[in-house]
């Protein structure tokens, strides 16, 4: 693929994530996987880390309200620099969002779901839903 080529397709990727990214309502968070998948993009968490860390304040987004995913109903101020990192709980907090103190946020409860989806739950890498499935193909399969 050609330079520009690249360039455009990588554009058009982050464009599609800072579009979910504006939907996500004040008060609520979603995960970096969440954004990708929504954005048309499954698997591409990472891509959603990249497009937000590269952001601007021309693109005003409300950055602060993507998280990383710490387990099935647990999100995490992902902003590895102190200053991002206070800033990104202190915006948060102002949403109404409750951080611990170890930055851990409840998806069961401050998590972003998009009207009309039918998500009905965190999916482990495996893309089953808390590993349910994919427990009773083994079972089965025996």
């Amino acid at each position: 693929m050609a330079s520009s080529a690249r360039s455009a397709h990588v554009a058009k990727l982050y464009r599609a994530i800072y579009a979910v990214v504006r939907r996500i309502p004040a008060g609520r968070v979603a995960t970096y996987a969440q954004v990708a998948e929504l954005a048309g993009i499954p698997g591409g968490g990472r891509v959603a880390g990249a497009a937000m860390k590269v952001s601007g304040p021309g693109d005003r987004l409300p950055w602060q309200r993507v998280i990383g995913k710490a387990g099935p109903s647990r999100g995490r101020i992902a902003i590895h620099d102190p200053v991002g990192a206070a800033i990104q709980r202190q915006l948060l907090n102002q949403e109404g969002v409750e951080i611990g103190d170890s930055g851990l946020v409840a998806l069961d409860r401050y998590g972003w779901l998009p009207v009309g989806s039918t998500d009905r739950g965190p999916r482990n890498r495996h893309g089953d839903r808390a590993g349910k499935h994919r427990a009773r193909r083994r079972a089965t399969t025996r």
